[in-house]
């Protein structure tokens, strides 16, 4: 598995969830996604690694990357007036969308 193909794929996917809602804000909300996943990448090549080794299971590899959204900010949609509680109901939806995209890339 190439880490930078898996991050190719969880960018496009992340920008097609964040477009659904979010399509005006389309160039700012890439930029932060790229910055997650940025600094993400090591923690996701590990973990990945892990549960494709099969020493991770699937709720191990998503209670993981749930420890990531601190790192997760969406400066440009809360620039943009959007409300923390729907910002915190959209980190959980990148969470699982990555979390998705994984188990069906590894799995």
């Amino acid at each position: 598995m190439d880490i930078e193909e898996l991050l190719k794929l969880l960018k496009d996917e992340l920008l097609v969830v964040l477009g659904e809602n979010y399509g005006d804000f389309k160039k700012e909300t890439k930029a932060d996604v790229e910055a997650f996943l940025t600094l993400s990448k090591v923690k996701i090549e590990r973990w990945t690694k892990l549960l494709q080794a099969g020493e991770l299971t699937g709720d191990d590899y998503k209670w993981l990357l749930e420890s990531q959204k601190d790192v997760l900010v969406l400066n440009a949609l809360y620039q943009a007036g959007v409300s923390k509680l729907r910002l915190g109901h959209l980190k959980n939806k990148i969470i699982k969308t990555i979390v998705n995209t994984v188990l069906a890339v590894v799995v």
